[in-house]
């Protein structure tokens, strides 16, 4: 970031949560369990997708992409937060600062393509499933996970770029657990209205540009589902898309809500723990939905664990 000639700042301090040493300890307790039990979970489900031939599917392959990507969706900023909870530690380099603000919702906007295509996953096996292994091959679900990832990091180079070239004069206190937009551009001296135009058209664009296809997927699904002609057979469609919907509802309630009151900024206290959910629990809560509601993964997870407690009798 730019720094006036008059100014010595060379570091910013993350405010984080406001609590009490006793109250921060727990909640290092806290995040550190769910931090781990993430980590572990998504591994899992990465292993168990590669090694189970019979999950080799387009879409078992997009549920492991996005369980890769919860690894470092959290990992960005969990890390940190938890060093600021246990050493009190909150300074960030302002070099440090961009790069976690760049990762963080680079790695947003990439889960919210993924979710998209997801979605349209879900449409064309359900709604055209003679001609699925024809639109949705293993090569091309590959190359979809690829194109999710370049175009979600490509996209927040330019906010990145405008905010490494901001000005700050004197006030160096962020006030967040790690390097958000609204808090950063609070404390510039220089003109943030280009910056705040080009971070507003990019978050709206991936947003809107994701969910309004999501919602378009699942209307045509469930018009077509309705036309079904027994009821095991809608209920078997809906299944299959149960796990991804729930998901979709969690991460969109939150950064829908996020970025309607990150313009208003009156209760930043508020954000920060509406912040934790998106980046934080949904990683968490993922590879359990799709783990609790997917009835193949639970049977392969089963004759796994089987297999296991057989080889060491």
């Amino acid at each position: 970031m730019k720094q006036n000639n008059q100014t010595s700042i060379t570091e910013f301090i993350l405010l984080g949560f406001s609590v009490s040493s006793e109250t921060g300890f727990f909640l290092f307790a806290l995040i550190s369990i769910v931090y781990v039990v993430t980590i572990v979970s998504n591994i899992f489900i990465i292993v168990l997708v590669i090694t189970e031939r019979r999950l080799h599917k387009p879409m078992y392959i997009f549920i492991s992409g996005l369980s890769f990507l919860e690894l470092w969706y959290p990992s960005v900023t969990v890390p940190k937060l938890l060093s600021s909870l246990l050493n009190r530690d909150r300074s960030i380099s302002p070099g440090a600062c961009v790069s976690q603000f760049y990762f963080h919702f680079a790695c947003g906007a990439t889960e919210n393509f993924l979710l998209a295509v997801m979605a349209y996953d879900r449409y064309v096996a359900i709604c055209h499933p003679l001609q699925y292994v024809v639109i949705i091959s293993p090569q091309i679900s590959m190359k979809l996970l690829v194109g999710c990832w370049v175009i979600g990091f490509i996209l927040f180079l330019a906010p990145c770029f405008q905010i490494s070239n901001l000005l700050f004069c004197t006030h160096n206190e962020i006030n967040h657990y790690y390097c958000d937009f609204a808090p950063i551009v609070r404390l510039s001296c220089s003109d943030t209205s280009r910056a705040k135009r080009v971070f507003s058209g990019v978050t709206s664009f991936i947003i809107l540009g994701c969910f309004l296809p999501i919602i378009v997927s699942y209307i045509c699904i469930i018009r077509t589902v309705i036309t079904f002609p027994t009821s095991s057979g809608r209920q078997k469609a809906f299944s299959t898309c149960a796990s991804h919907l729930i998901v979709v509802l969690i991460f969109y309630s939150t950064i829908m809500f996020m970025f309607v009151r990150s313009n208003a900024g009156d209760n930043p206290h508020f954000e920060k723990i509406i912040s934790v959910f998106p980046s934080i629990v949904t990683s968490f809560l993922n590879p359990i939905i799709y783990t609790l509601r997917n009835q193949e993964v639970k049977v392969t997870v089963i004759k796994l664990f089987r297999d296991y407690g057989f080889r060491n009798k």
